[in-house]
């Protein structure tokens, strides 16, 4: 005989998933607002209604937690960027389409962008959330910016060269973002998008040539 299983077991799973993406936009506002040093689990807590004890249930740590909201957006990039490389079928065309969804998401969500450098209240110095943590989200990071790596290969680089495309190309984006949230860009009357446009067609340009320096 074969007992039906409880409808009360999924109810329970979607309340807990409820409550923890509740307590999970709390700590994004909170984190927003304070940054990671000055933020607290109780603060998070009182911001998504629930005692710190219930946090405590779900996450060990606001670095658990700020590191959990920042795996959501680098997955988010991840989506963008693939989405966007999958269109082209030559590699010169993949390479520039996965580069500019680098750009575009972090132009079109500069909290996120904040939030991948630690930049709420954290200065240029941010402590991280963890050794184990942030080597897993920046092998996260990583490998959302691996189309970029794979148009590169695929237009001849090895992959020395190909890491180097993918440095030089995230290092021009997020210069330049900074540059047009920081409103700096107007001192050189220049759009952050064409100039990374330009970045993009220079470095694509030097891969076709076989340079890849």
């Amino acid at each position: 005989m074969v007992l039906a299983a409880s409808p009360t077991v999924p109810r329970r799973q979607a309340a807990t998933e409820a409550k923890r993406e509740r307590i999970l936009d709390a700590a994004r506002q909170i984190f927003e607002a304070d940054g990671l040093e000055t933020a607290s689990l109780r603060g998070i807590a009182a911001a998504a209604g629930y005692t710190p004890a219930a946090l405590y249930f779900h996450f060990d740590s606001k670095e658990a937690l700020y590191a959990e909201v920042l795996s959501a957006s680098v997955a988010r990039l991840a989506e963008a960027i693939g989405a966007a490389a999958s269109k082209p079928k030559e590699p010169g065309a993949k390479l520039s389409a996965a580069a500019l969804a680098f750009f575009d998401f972090y132009a079109e969500n500069p909290r996120d962008l904040d939030l991948g450098f630690y930049l709420f209240r954290g200065g240029m110095r941010p402590k991280g959330v963890g050794r184990e943590r942030d080597k897993a989200l920046n092998a996260a990071l990583q490998a959302a910016l691996s189309p970029i790596g794979e148009a590169a290969r695929a237009l001849g680089c090895d992959e020395t060269a190909a890491n180097l495309t993918v440095a030089d190309l995230f290092a021009h984006a997020t210069g330049l973002l900074l540059l047009a949230h920081t409103g700096r860009i107007r001192m050189f009357g220049a759009s952050a998008r064409e100039l990374m446009v330009e970045a993009i067609a220079r470095r694509a340009a030097l891969l076709a040539k076989g340079d890849a320096r």
